[in-house]
């Protein structure tokens, strides 16, 4: 039997029985008795490479980028290393970064990892809304924290951003603008943040007794490519939105170069908001106003979570959101209020 139908039949959390089979003193004396006679009576027999994992240090920490791997040269994620890094440096533990060609090899490389290289403990980012990286690691025991959250049954440590201000406060200054056709621009609707961020987005309509009109709704992949061919889609509407929230500031310059090759102004005729704080976005020909984290400082705090969960720290203690901040520039537009003019309809492209 594997560690999760072993602690169903006792009864107990899976991280609690991992912790105590692998020696973490914040397990009561009891219950790791408990746990010692139920394994020697079944015959469970631990996995001897997770086992192995605290009792050989190797000194390294992982840092996994998530899928795609193209996105290995985006200033968030550069910015999240230079953190972790940082933070790491002060310490006895050096940092490794490793990809996965795709979504589908992500777990191997996560096995490969604790199996074979036995890391000491993983950071990994873009969570999803069921994740089996995640329920692979607490099965394993290994300490990791990951940038996001998930809805898994098990506590696990995380540093998020709150998406769903994104899509609140984002959506908000919108109408605050006296906008009433409001699209989101989104990610990918398997990670974790999209479904905060629509969240956020459909509470601010309904707040202001907007319609949520789900043919304002995109979800496309985190690239310029998608933000262009989402904003293509949202434009050819019969009628089309006259603001648009992206998922991030890639989508969001995407969406711009879109309205402007069908003939619109950004931050005029469509106005636009984006998520992360690109350092590209203010010196765009319409500055990009977007929401700032600040990357380093989330990338140095990751690290010190991590430290705390490999010194057993329980993981409901390890539970950070952090809340971003509206960055006003130029492209999310003047007030409709002050001009009553619509985006002509963008003609599809050939």
């Amino acid at each position: 039997m594997n560690l999760t139908e072993f602690a169903k039949k006792l009864g107990l959390s899976v991280s609690t029985v991992s912790r105590a089979l692998n020696g973490y003193t914040d397990v009561s004396d009891a219950t790791r008795r408990k746990i010692f006679e139920a394994a020697e009576q079944l015959g469970y027999v631990a996995n001897p490479a997770a086992r192995g994992l605290r009792k050989r240090s190797s000194g390294l920490i992982a840092f996994v980028l998530s899928y795609p791997q193209k996105q290995f040269a985006s200033p968030f994620f550069l910015d999240m290393l230079v953190g972790i890094d940082e933070r790491l440096r002060e310490t006895e533990f050096q940092l490794v970064v490793t990809t996965s060609p795709s979504m589908e090899g992500e777990l191997a490389c996560f096995k490969r990892l604790v199996e074979k290289q036995r890391v000491d403990g993983l950071i990994f980012a873009r969570t999803r809304k069921h994740d089996d990286r995640i329920e692979y690691l607490q099965s394993s025991g290994v300490p990791f924290v990951t940038h996001g959250r998930s809805e898994t049954s098990e506590p696990f440590p995380y540093l998020d951003i709150d998406h769903g201000v994104v899509g609140r406060n984002g959506c908000g200054r919108f109408i605050g603008l006296g906008h009433t056709r409001i699209a989101l621009l989104n990610t990918p609707s398997y990670l974790m943040y999209s479904h905060h961020r629509r969240a956020g987005y459909e509470a601010a309509l309904k707040a202001a007794q907007l319609k949520v009109d789900k043919s304002l709704i995109v979800d496309e992949e985190l690239t310029e490519e998608g933000g262009a061919a989402g904003a293509r889609k949202l434009l050819c509407l019969k009628n089309p939105p006259t603001a648009i929230l992206c998922g991030n500031d890639l989508v969001a310059m995407g969406a711009m170069r879109a309205i402007s090759e069908a003939g619109l102004q950004p931050g005029s005729d469509v106005g636009v908001i984006g998520s992360d704080d690109n350092p590209y976005g203010k010196y765009l020909p319409v500055p990009l106003t977007t929401f700032h984290s600040p990357v380093v400082e989330v990338g140095r705090r990751l690290s010190d979570l991590l430290l705390l969960a490999i010194d057993g720290k329980p993981a409901s203690e390890l539970q950070e959101l952090w809340i971003p901040e509206l960055v006003i520039r130029a492209s999310d537009g003047p007030s409709r209020r002050a001009s009553d003019h619509r985006p002509k309809k963008a003609v599809a492209a050939s």
